[in-house]
């Protein structure tokens, strides 16, 4: 068998292996009509909210040439009296177009002027074309004024069909007076139609106007959240790493002269507080402090050895079996309890001793911290950061936190209640 016998067999001019072209798809000529059109009518719209008096100005002069052309003769093609003078169907005609100038401002005023001049032209046998322009305004006081201003616009419009009908009678009355007020009400209800359109489309540009704002205020909002997250975290960090590193510094101070070791010591213990800080201050700036392990109630023992050292001696009492606490509960009342003994070790002064005492119920959690010496400063100002922050964690989970001196003097206490979960709120 030949080697070529097999091979595909292409005409002459084409490529062995060429892929069959396709064509994209081309739009219809309807769609490219409809959009030109669409853009058109942007057009117009948009040009008519710019300047309404121009377009009025255009509208009116076309319809005014009209009438006037009809005037010059061919009003004669229906009239029911040929014989009216030339001058009264000219000022007829123009009773009719002139005030559509007034359609949109006062068109009810507009449509009293018109019907006078279609009431002379049936009484007369005129009966010019030119009452048509009446539909025009029909339409305006359908978009723009309230429904009840349409009953005032069939009194206008049927006296001069009725009296149409009495001085020239052709066939029954319903023939000549029915089909006028049918073509008036289609107009009508095609201004209705329109003014919901309207209505309805503007309710939807308010709806995502109100939407895009309250995107914006959520944004704002939770940008203020985690601002207020991310200083409220600083607070606690770094006032009471602060406030230990401080405290060590002192007892560091006063023990270098007489005890070297003790000295070293808090030194030691300075640079392990201050790295700690700076530790946790990082991971909080860079967004990490949410993904790391929070501090729980098994980190109470580590915050009040840390608190022991800087000086302040503090006695621990628990009432009632520890139930299990959600995450945000125990950090709540680390936090609260930090807060507390930092605010201890900056206003209670020298001699002061503080206790913490946590109490569990089936229902709550309470935690008291006080101290023995009473604060100076910090009873007689408004509550600061500290106290303004451990108010807010009690919120977050329906808490309450209430802060002051104790009630027969000398001490501070901090109190802090929270509901367990599967208690009512």
């Amino acid at each position: 068998m030949s080697p070529y016998t097999d091979a595909p067999r292409t005409a002459p001019g084409t490529a062995p292996h060429s892929e069959p072209q396709t064509e994209p798809p081309t739009e219809p000529q309807t769609e490219r009509l409809s959009r030109y059109l669409q853009r058109q009518a942007q057009r117009v719209r948009a040009f008519d909210a710019r300047r309404p008096r121009v377009w009025d100005g255009l509208l009116t002069a076309f319809w005014t040439a009209a009438a006037l052309v009809d005037a010059s003769g061919g009003w004669r093609n229906i009239a029911r009296d040929p014989s009216v003078p030339v001058g009264l169907v000219l000022a007829l005609s123009l009773t009719f177009a002139l005030p559509l100038l007034w359609r949109r401002r006062r068109p009810l005023t507009a449509l009293a002027v018109m019907a006078g001049a279609a009431l002379v032209s049936n009484w007369t046998g005129a009966f010019l074309q030119a009452g048509l322009l009446q539909m025009i305004v029909v339409f305006h006081i359908a978009l723009r004024r309230p429904p009840r201003t349409l009953l005032w616009t069939l009194a206008l419009l049927a006296p001069p069909l009725v009296m149409g009908a009495i001085r020239f009678p052709q066939g029954s009355w319903d023939q000549q007076i029915v089909p006028a007020l049918w073509a008036y009400a289609m107009v009508a209800l095609l201004g209705i139609a329109v003014r919901s359109r309207q209505d309805y489309t503007a309710a939807l540009v308010d709806r995502a106007h109100r939407l895009e704002i309250e995107r914006d205020q959520q944004a704002q909002l939770a940008a203020a959240a985690e601002r207020n997250r991310i200083a409220r975290e600083m607070h606690d960090i770094i006032g009471h790493n602060l406030s230990v590193i401080t405290g060590l510094a002192d007892g560091g101070r006063y023990a270098a002269a007489k005890n070297p070791q003790r000295a070293a010591e808090a030194l030691d213990a300075i640079g392990t507080t201050s790295r700690q800080a700076l530790a946790e201050l990082r991971r909080l700036l860079r967004g990490e402090a949410v993904r790391d392990p929070q501090p729980t109630l098994d980190d109470l023992d580590t915050l009040i050895a840390g608190v022991r050292k800087a000086g302040l001696p503090v006695h621990v009492e628990t009432k009632g079996t520890t139930p299990p606490l959600p995450a945000g509960t125990q950090l709540t009342i680390y936090r609260v309890v930090q807060e507390a003994l930092t605010n201890t070790l900056k206003h209670a002064g020298q001699g002061a001793e503080s206790t913490v005492r946590l109490a569990y119920t089936e229902t709550e959690v309470t935690t008291d911290v006080t101290n023995t010496t009473h604060h100076p400063t910090e009873a007689n100002k408004a509550p600061g950061q500290g106290i303004t922050g451990m108010r807010e964690r009690a919120k977050l989970y329906d808490g309450t936190l209430e802060a002051g001196p104790l009630p027969h003097g000398g001490g501070w206490r901090v109190r802090l209640r929270l509901p367990l979960e599967d208690s009512p709120s």
